[in-house]
């Protein structure tokens, strides 16, 4: 069992930056896949950014160049880096883990709002 508390969320202004920060407990981190997903009101949860057991990145190409996802193994945390933000990055933004045997776990989420 893995469990996951986000936190960094907030209002920004567009172009603004945000750093959210995901720790998990419960599991060797360093075993885990860890992402960024989020959900923007009326859509369906979306991938946003995925950081593998040997640091190798991945983006949607709508945040690719903006935000940064990274891992801190000797803390047990993922974070995610947002930069340039705009209005339509609005959402809440869910941490992922994924362990070896192929189970997901979600944290409970962050609210993120672009707005001038």
């Amino acid at each position: 069992q893995v469990q996951l508390v986000e936190s960094g969320g907030g209002l920004v202004q567009p172009g603004g930056s945000l750093r959210l920060s995901c720790k998990a407990s419960g599991s060797i981190f360093s075993t885990l896949v860890m992402g960024w997903y989020r959900q923007a009101p009326g859509k369906q949860r979306g991938w946003v950014a995925t950081i593998s057991r040997d640091g190798t990145t991945t983006y949607a190409d709508s945040v690719q160049g903006r935000f940064t996802i990274s891992r801190d193994n000797a803390k047990n945390t993922v974070d995610l880096q947002m930069n340039s933000l705009k209005l339509e990055d609005t959402a809440i933004y869910y941490c992922k883990a994924r362990s070896p045997l192929g189970i997901g776990y979600w944290g409970q989420g962050t609210q993120v709002t672009v707005s001038s």
